[in-house]
C-alpha cells in the first residue's frame, strides 16, 4: 500500500531495515535508525505481489513516526556524507577496484551491466564503494554498519576488508575443488589403466585371475610369503583360495582390508619355524641354581620335567602349574626354563578375563576381530615351540560371554592341542610343541576340569634365612645396578638386612623386601646427587633413618598370654598368615555372635566349637546350663579382610574354652586343624606355608593334626630346629598343650 501511494504521488519512498525480519508489525524501535531515501522507477503488480525497481538517492535518519495507519509515515532527515578528495581516497578507490576485479576472476556472480559500469572507470568513488558493498556476501548488521558510515574514506577501508575476506574464502574453495578434482581424475586414470592392462594381458594370453584388490608388487609379496611360510597343505589351500578372492575384489570394497589382514595373520604365523630342541638338564640345573635360591623341590621337579622331554624328544610330558603366593619366583622360574632350553619366552596374563574370545579369538564377521591371546603370543614369539606362560590362571572369570577357562582346555590338553582351532584363523594350528606353564596364587578357584589336566607344583613362602640369602645374593646387587650404584660397592650388614626382613616386611615372597631395598638405594642416590657423604656400609641405625619407623612390632613370642585369644594358622592368596581368634562373653540368652567377615565354613567351625563346649561342660568344669545366661562373641581381627576355611576350627575351640574356663592361652603356641562335633582334629592342607608363617611370627610350638605328620618332610631343617611340633588327634590333647596350666 505504501509503494502504491508513493508511486502515485512523487515516487519517493524511505527504506529502513528491520532489526528482526520476523516482526510483521514493526515500530520505530524495531527499525535501524539509518536508512535510504529512494525513487521508484518501475512498478508491476501481479496476483498478491508487487515488483518494483528503486534507485537510492541519499542516506537518511528516521526522526519520528508520524502515522502507523494505513502504513508507516515518518519524518526523516537527510544526512550529508563526508566525501574527501584526498590522494588517500584515490589510492583506496584504486585498491578496491583491483580487488573487485580479482573477486570477479575467482567466480563471484555479478550482473554483466553492473560489472561493466563498475570497471569502466567513469564512476565516482562514493557510488563505486556503495555498489560493491551491495553485492558482497556479508551479514545484515555489517551492511547496516556500512550504510551508517558517512565518511567515504572509512567506508572504503571497511569494504576493502570485506572484499579481501571474500577473496580468501573463494580462493580456498577453489583450491579444495581443484585438489578434489585432481584426486578423482587420478583414481579414474588408474582404474582405466588397470582395465587396459587386464585387456592387454588377456590378449597376450598372460591373464591372471585378477588384480582388483592388489597391486602387482603386493601380489608378488603375498606369493613369496605363502611360499616361505611352509604351512600345512590344508592351510595353504585355504590361503591360496582367500588370496584369489582378494585379487578379484575391487580395491574400493571395504572387505578387501579385512581380507588382507586375515592373509597377513595366516602368512606370518610360524607354521614351521621352531627353536632347536637342545634340552640340556645340566645347563638347566646350572641356570636354576644361579638365579634362584631355595625352592629345591620345585627346581627338582622342573629338572625331571626337562629330563622327560630330553628322553621323549617331541612334545611335552604334562602341563606344569606353579601355585604359590606373589613374589616367590613363579614367573622367573618360567623365564629360566626358556633360557635353559634356548627357546623364546611368551607371557600372557589371564587375570580378569571373562570373554571366551580372548582365548579362542573373534569370528571374522565382527569389526575389529583378532585372534585369541594364545595365537597372538605364538605369532609374537616367531616360533611354534616357545615356553608359553599363562599367569593368574586362578583369576579367570566367566559370564554371558562364555567361560575362558573351559576354552583353555583345548589349548592345554596334549591330546587335543595338535589341531587347536582359533575362531579368527579358522584353520587348525599345532600347539603340541609349546611348553605351557600356568601360574596362580591359590588352587581352589581353578576349575576342576582344568586342574585335572595339569601337574601342580607348590611354591611355598620363604623362611627368614632364605629371604636373607635371596636379598644378599640377588636383590641387593640388582638394586645397586638399577640405581647406578654398582661401581660404588656399597655393602649392607647382615643385621641391617635381617632388620628389614623382620621389622619392615611380613610376606611370603620378596616383593616388599625388594621395594624396601630400592627405597634405600634411592636415598643413597639423592645423597650422591647432592654431593653429600653417603655410607659405604649400611647398619641398622641407617636403615631406620632411611625407611622410617618399624612397620611391624615385636614377635608373638614376646607378648603376654591372654584369656580368650588364640593364634591360628591360615593360608591366603598372599601365602601363609597367622590368625588371631578373640572370644568375649557377656550376659545374654545363649546367642553366638560371629564377626570379622567370616565365610560359611568358618562360621560352621565356630558353631561346632560352641556345640562341643556345651556337650563337654563336665570335662571343662562348667555348669550344665552355663550357656543359657550368656552370649558368646567370636571375632577375627582385620574385619575388612574376608576369611574362610576349615583350618581355624581348633584355634576357635581353644579360644572359646579359654574364655569359658578363664585359663589363658600360651601366645607362643600356634595351631591349625579342623574340628568335628565329637572333638576329632582332622587333617588340613598348606602345612608348609602355615608353619613358615608361624616361624616368621616367632611361634615356638605348633599344634598340627596327627594325620599331617607326613607333611613334616617338606619343612626346612632350620624351622624344625626352632619350632616344637605337637600332633594331636583330639581337642583335649590340643587344650592341654595350648592352655596355661
Amino acid at each position: 500500500m505504501a509503494v502504491n501511494s508513493a508511486f502515485a504521488q512523487d515516487r519517493l519512498i524511505a527504506v529502513f531495515t528491520q532489526k528482526d525480519a520476523k516482526n510483521a508489525d514493526p515500530d520505530k524501535d524495531d527499525l535501524f535508525e539509518i536508512g535510504t531515501i529512494a525513487t521508484i522507477t518501475q512498478m508491476m503488480a501481479t496476483d498478491g505481489e508487487i515488483h518494483t525497481l528503486i534507485r537510492g538517492q541519499a542516506r537518511v535518519k528516521l526522526e519520528e513516526v508520524l502515522a502507523r495507519e494505513p502504513f508507516l509515515v515518518g519524518k526523516v532527515l537527510e544526512l550529508n556524507e563526508e566525501i574527501e578528495g584526498s590522494d588517500e581516497v584515490k589510492i583506496l578507490t584504486k585498491q578496491l577496484l583491483e580487488l573487485f576485479k580479482k573477486l570477479l576472476n575467482l567466480g563471484k556472480p555479478v550482473e554483466v551491466t553492473t560489472v561493466m559500469r563498475l570497471i569502466s572507470g567513469d564512476i565516482a568513488p562514493v557510488e563505486l564503494v556503495d555498489q560493491i558493498a551491495a553485492i558482497l556476501d556479508i551479514k545484515v548488521n555489517e551492511k547496516q554498519e556500512l550504510l551508517a558510515t558517512l565518511s567515504l574514506k572509512n567506508r572504503l577501508e571497511k569494504v576493502i576488508k570485506y572484499v579481501s575476506n571474500e577473496i580468501n574464502a573463494l580462493d580456498l574453495e577453489r583450491t579444495i575443488s581443484v585438489k578434489t578434482n585432481k584426486r578423482f581424475e587420478e583414481q579414474m586414470k588408474k582404474a582405466m589403466l588397470r582395465e587396459r592392462k587386464k585387456i592387454i594381458e588377456k590378449e597376450l594370453g598372460e591373464e591372471e585371475d585378477g588384480m582388483g584388490g592388489l597391486s602387482s608388487d603386493d601380489a608378488a609379496e603375498y606369493r613369496n610369503k605363502i611360499r616361505d611360510a611352509q604351512m600345512p597343505a590344508e592351510v595353504k589351500k585355504r590361503v591360496e583360495k582367500e588370496f584369489k578372492r582378494l585379487q578379484k575384489m575391487s580395491p574400493y570394497n571395504p572387505e578387501a582390508g579385512y581380507l588382507r589382514n586375515y592373509l597377513d595373520w595366516l602368512t606370518d604365523m610360524p607354521w614351521s619355524k621352531v627353536s632347536p630342541n637342545n634340552v640340556s638338564v645340566k645347563k638347566a640345573a646350572k641356570v636354576l641354581a644361579e638365579k634362584h635360591f631355595g625352592m629345591e623341590k620345585a627346581k627338582e621337579r622342573v629338572l625331571e620335567y626337562l629330563a622327560v622331554m630330553k628322553i621323549k624328544g617331541k612334545g611335552q610330558p604334562t602341563i606344569l602349574c606353579f601355585i604359590g603366593p606373589p613374589g616367590v619366583g613363579k614367573t622367573s622360574i618360567g623365564k629360566s626354563i626358556a633360557e635353559a632350553l634356548n627357546r623364546k619366552f611368551v607371557r600372557v596374563s589371564l587375570g580378569g578375563i571373562r570373554d571366551e574370545a580372548e582365548i579362542r579369538g573373534h569370528r571374522r564377521t565382527y569389526v575389529g576381530a583378532l585372534p585369541g591371546r594364545i595365537i597372538q603370543g605364538i605369532k609374537n614369539a616367531g616360533t611354534k615351540n616357545p615356553v608359553f606362560m599363562l599367569d593368574e590362571i586362578d583369576k579367570v572369570g566367566n559370564d554371558f560371554r562364555g567361560d575362558p577357562s573351559s576354552a583353555l582346555l583345548e589349548a592345554l590338553d596334549p591330546e587335543q592341542n595338535k589341531e587347536f582351532s582359533d575362531h579368527y584363523l579358522e584353520v587348525p594350528f599345532d600347539l603340541s610343541e609349546v611348553i605351557f606353564i600356568l601360574t596362580g596364587n591359590i588352587l581352589d578357584t581353578i576349575p576342576s576340569a582344568l586342574r585335572d589336566r595339569m601337574e601342580v607344583i607348590p611354591f611355598p613362602g620363604y623362611t627368614e634365612e632364605e629371604k636373607y640369602q635371596i636379598a644378599k645374593q640377588f636383590l641387593w646387587p640388582k638394586q645397586l645396578e638399577l640405581h647406578g650404584l654398582s661401581s660404588r660397592k656399597i655393602l649392607i650388614e647382615e643385621k641391617a638386612l635381617r632388620e628389614i626382613i623382620n621389622r619392615y616386611t611380613r610376606e611370603a615372597g620378596v616383593r616388599e623386601l625388594e621395594r624396601d631395598l630400592a627405597s634405600v638405594c634411592r636415598k643413597i642416590d639423592r645423597q650422591v646427587a647432592e654431593n653429600k657423604k653417603f655410607p659405604k656400609k649400611l647398619n641398622v641405625s641407617q636403615i631406620h633413618k632411611f625407611l622410617g619407623p618399624q612397620k611391624f612390632t615385636s614377635q608373638i613370642a614376646e607378648k603376654e598370654n591372654e584369656v580368650g585369644m588364640s593364634t591360628g594358622l591360615a593360608v591366603t592368596p598372599a601365602g601363609g598368615e597367622i590368625l588371631f581368634i578373640e572370644v568375649a562373653l557377656m550376659p545374654g540368652k545363649g546367642h553366638l555372635i560371629l564377626t570379622g567377615q567370616l565365610g560359611e565354613v568358618m562360621q560352621e567351625s565356630a558353631k561346632a566349637a560352641f556345640t562341643w563346649a556345651k556337650s563337654h561342660y563336665d570335662k571343662l568344669g562348667l555348669k550344665r546350663d552355663f550357656a543359657l545366661n550368656l552370649d558368646v562373641h567370636i571375632h577375627v581381627p582385620e574385619g575388612a579382610v574376608p576369611k574362610d576355611g576349615p583350618s581355624a576350627g581348633i584355634a576357635i575351640t581353644t579360644a572359646l574354652v579359654s574364655a569359658l574356663t578363664k585359663v589363658s592361652v600360651k601366645r607362643s603356641v600356634g595351631m591349625t586343624g579342623e574340628v568335628t562335633l565329637r572333638g576329632r582334629v582332622l587333617e588340613i592342607g598348606g602345612v608348609k606355608e602355615k608353619v613358615i608363617a608361624g616361624h616368621r611370627a616367632g611361634l615356638k610350638t605348633v599344634i598340627l593334626p596327627k594325620d599331617n605328620k607326613k607333611d613334616l618332610i617338606d619343612i626346612p631343617a632350620n624351622i624344625k630346629r626352632d619350632i616344637k611340633f605337637v600332633f594331636v588327634d583330639q581337642v583335649e590333647e590340643a587344650l592341654k598343650i595350648a592352655l596355661k596350666s
